[in-house]
């Protein structure tokens, strides 16, 4: 069985703001990134993310971004305890405008290993996902980070 996930949620701004919190490096890094971004999303692109829960920069390859549509990330996967080594998962988000103005956005992970370790990784990254998504519904709709200060 192949581990894989797809996390959802409504935030109620027009899908190019939407769009734009996650492509823009300053706008990520006030929901999400919380030791920063760097660098925007484009395609072939590789920018730098860090987090308070997981210290130290590391590299995301942008594979795909269709403005106000869909972005495809790469990023490592493999745990410390993952006796295969290294690998990467692709994330793929995607944004929907909605009849109402709001916009529908999707995120979906996939290529965990099939072992121990891939299954204990995508859950931690289900986890942050879903995170992100009330991150960022917090961030846009209503001005305030909900990670400040949630992990350190």
């Amino acid at each position: 069985m192949a581990y894989e996930f797809t996390v959802s949620g409504r935030i109620s701004k027009p899908v190019h703001e939407v769009f734009e919190s996650v492509a823009d490096p300053k706008q990520l890094s006030g929901y999400f990134t919380t030791g920063g971004a760097q660098g925007r999303l484009e395609t072939g692109a590789t920018v730098m993310w860090d987090f308070h829960d997981f210290p130290g920069a590391f590299p995301v390859h942008v594979v795909d971004v269709v403005p106000d549509q869909r972005i495809v990330l790469k990023w490592g996967a493999a745990p410390d305890d993952d006796p295969a080594g290294e690998y990467e998962t692709t994330v793929t988000m995607t944004f929907e405008g909605l009849e109402d103005g709001r916009t529908l956005v999707r995120i979906h992970e996939e290529g965990w290993r099939e072992n121990a370790a891939g299954q204990k990784a995508s859950y931690g990254n289900c986890e942050g996902w879903t995170g992100m998504l009330c991150g960022m519904k917090g961030y846009l709709e209503y001005g305030i980070n909900f990670r400040q200060g949630f992990y350190k």
